[in-house]
């Protein structure tokens, strides 16, 4: 059975690109339904139209509040019969309204072993604090910044004084293991 996500991204999408790909392989027993942006023109976009895949390019600046903007995902998310909301860089705090209509059902991948360094800029959080070990964690969301519930981790080898080599390191290891890590939640 396939399991219809939404991802939702802010940037270059190089995490929904991963989870695509792990789809077309038939690694990942899914469909991405919708690509969600809450920055219009990211590249992720892109990325997204490359597989035909529908974009929704959405502002909460838009909207006279998070909940009428988080309102109006939940009526597409539901028009396209969307069973879950996976997280690839999505660099906004989810809120009640999200939350209340995927209970359990939102997953968020993180750049850090939390709990250590959620929030932004992860990785400069890990090298500044002198780690040798830092992860990828993919977690559950709740209200939190980075605090739901643990699904799965990995460490991952700090480079020293090299953030891009540490960077490459862990986009390798979140692109493997995010899909991984959905497809044991769908099964």
């Amino acid at each position: 059975m396939t399991t219809k996500i939404a991802v939702f991204a802010s940037g270059s999408g190089s995490n929904f690109q991963a989870i695509q790909e792990s789809v077309i392989s038939g690694d990942l027993h899914a469909q991405v339904a919708l690509v969600v942006t809450d920055k219009p023109g990211a590249f992720v976009v892109t990325r997204a139209k490359q597989f035909d895949i529908p974009v929704l390019e959405l502002s909460p600046k838009q909207f006279n509040s998070k909940a009428d903007y988080e309102e109006a995902l939940v009526e597409e998310l539901r028009a396209l019969n969307v069973e879950w909301i996976v997280l690839a860089g999505y660099m906004r705090l989810v809120g009640d309204v999200l939350l209340s209509a995927y209970p359990n059902r939102i997953v968020n991948i993180h750049p850090s072993l939390l709990p250590s360094f959620p929030g932004k800029d992860a990785i400069g959080q890990a090298m500044e604090h002198g780690v040798k070990v830092t992860g990828v964690t993919v977690h559950f969301v709740d209200a939190g910044m980075d605090t739901g519930p643990i699904i799965s981790q990995q460490a991952v080898e700090v480079v020293l004084n090299d953030r891009e080599a540490t960077e490459e390191r862990i986009h390798a290891v979140e692109h493997d293991l995010y899909s991984k890590t959905l497809q044991s939640l769908f099964n």
